[in-house]
């Protein structure tokens, strides 16, 4: 397994395992990426590749207005590869990336509908705490949920 800044080559890879998770629309992935791709932005995009394919993904961007803060917004894997540490590689690799940034603190939203206790857990088991709650959010009866993490602790 290696994690490695994502590449377009990791395009159609990446839109399978979207299509699989469901995490977002994969037909978006292509312009979500470009930018990233280009040296357009400040995003990170990270691939962890598993025996030559794109197994993985990793986005986050800075806070707008906010010293230090980043945003975890996508965090996948394939589901052949679930519960194999891909995920929390993933997340490792991130925030030791955002630690040489000298980034502050990662957040990332989740949602309480009970599909998602298992999010909810995993980011726990890797040091967040619920910091904040907006009830009905993401529909009736589905509140967002706002895990933080002050980054350089464990």
């Amino acid at each position: 397994m290696k994690i490695r800044p994502a590449q377009a080559s990791d395009i159609p890879a990446l839109q399978t395992l979207l299509d699989e998770t469901e995490l977002f629309p994969s037909d978006l992935l292509p312009d979500m990426l470009a930018p990233f791709l280009a040296n357009a932005n400040d995003d990170i995009w990270l691939t962890a590749e598993v025996e030559g394919l794109a197994s993985g993904l990793c986005f986050a961007r800075p806070e707008p207005f906010a010293d230090g803060c980043w945003n975890m917004l996508a965090l996948g894997v394939a589901r052949a590869r679930q519960k194999s540490g891909l995920g929390r590689s993933l997340s490792s690799a991130l925030e030791a990336q955002l630690c040489k940034l000298r980034a502050r603190v990662l957040i990332v939203d989740t949602s309480s509908a009970e599909g998602f206790d298992s999010a909810r857990a995993f980011y726990q088991r890797q040091g967040f705490r619920e910091e904040a709650r907006i009830e009905d959010y993401w529909a009736p009866g589905d509140d967002k949920i706002t895990f933080w993490k002050r980054l350089g602790e464990g």
